[in-house]
């Protein structure tokens, strides 16, 4: 995988430049670059940005994936609305042109090996080398707006390469949900012959019955073996709800795919939330001064803090952190982003969800403080590694 930079996560207050309705409940929102942040919000097809403002008297923070190709001077993110969302539905109904948001720099590794371009060399392409592979072909299974980093992913491949194709199986209610409707229209007629798309209307009827329905294992099972030649897929690409992104991944996995072409993205993990994000300020733990505590030491930035965390509270890193150093990265506190990722230098842990880091990042000691408890008396991360 082309791995992009790892940038420091840090906001900058940048203006709406433009609000566009894509669906009844979904908007696309145009954030403008200045010229001097440029090299801070320079990105990769499929990265995503963090969103900070103050709704009804607090502070919330969401993750959304920027949605179209790198081009100097805008990020563009969609935002669908979510029954009970306090963010998506301010987002929807009440924000306007001309509003200044926090917005945090681009993040994420949901980017694709086989063609890269960035916001502030949109003309340059970085092609590579696919070994025994000349005209690579590329396939995306996304639900809702799962299709958001799709459409940046997809567009930048087909734009900067003239041999690969993309493969879309877009699944969604009814043909009003189709985000990117449009978009999705004009790739097909630019690249009829690289680009294909399926979509999967679960509550409307098709004339093939394969695209009529929800995804289960069987549809998918059918699609993967009469519609996709699952043989030929250089890459994937999964994004969208829990349920769908599991089971595409076990449904691959069974059918001998290997898992280091499969790259995929959550929305949210499918569990209820125990209220909210505590991560937003650091829940009023304070240490326990007859009890046992947990010293949790971290660097950010080249400045080292530490803080008590008593036993019994069973607080995160983040969380403890949070409570010293109110800059400590952090966007979904539920470990889908990565935004809170850190190695860890001492100390035994233990991490209790994982959607974002590859094995590879764990096996290296590198965790989601947002999900990760201390399991010794010390323990000391590192944000900067």
């Amino acid at each position: 995988m082309t791995t992009p930079t790892k940038q420091k996560a840090k906001f900058n207050a940048l203006r709406v430049a433009e609000i566009r309705r894509l669906t009844d409940d979904a908007v696309e929102v145009s954030f403008e670059v200045p010229e001097e942040l440029r090299e801070d919000y320079d990105y990769l097809p499929g990265q995503y940005v963090a969103l900070r403002a103050q709704i009804g008297g607090r502070e919330v923070r969401r993750s959304y994936s920027i949605c179209d190709v790198p081009s100097g001077g805008l990020i563009r993110v969609a935002i669908k609305k979510n029954l009970g969302g306090a963010f998506s539905t301010w987002a929807n109904e009440e924000l306007t042109v001309g509003t200044t948001i926090e917005v945090m720099n681009p993040q994420g590794a949901f980017t694709p090996k086989t063609h890269v371009t960035s916001l502030n060399d949109a003309d340059e392409i970085v092609e590579e080398e696919l070994a025994g592979l000349t005209a690579p072909h590329l396939v995306a299974i996304a639900a809702g707006s799962g299709i958001t980093p799709i459409m940046s992913i997809a567009q930048a491949v087909l734009d900067t390469s003239t041999d690969a194709t993309f493969e879309l199986v877009y699944a969604n209610k009814g043909g009003g949900d189709v985000m990117f409707a449009e978009k999705i229209g004009d790739l097909k007629d630019k690249y009829p012959a690289r680009f294909a798309v399926h979509h999967i209307l679960s509550r409307e009827q098709r004339v093939n019955p394969l695209f009529s329905g929800r995804i289960d294992d069987e549809k998918l099972s059918l699609l993967l073996d009469r519609v996709i030649q699952t043989d030929q897929v250089r890459e994937w690409f999964l994004c969208g709800p829990f349920e769908l992104v599991q089971l595409c991944r076990d449904e691959l996995d069974g059918k001998g795919v290997d898992s280091r072409n499969i790259r995929f993205e959550l929305f949210s993990t499918g569990k209820p939330s125990e209220g909210p994000q505590q991560g937003n300020t650091g829940r009023p733990v304070t240490a326990d001064p007859k009890g046992k505590n947990v010293t949790v030491s971290f660097t950010l930035d080249g400045l080292s803090g530490e803080v008590e965390s008593p036993v019994s509270a069973n607080e995160t890193i983040l969380n403890a952190a949070l409570r010293t150093r109110p800059d400590v990265p952090f966007a979904c506190a539920g470990g889908v982003c990565g935004t809170c990722r850190a190695k860890v230098i001492e100390g035994e842990y233990e991490m209790d969800e994982n959607y974002a880091l590859e094995a590879d990042e764990v096996a290296k000691g590198y965790v989601l403080t947002c999900q990760t408890r201390a399991k010794s008396d010390r323990i000391v991360v590192d944000y900067d590694a």
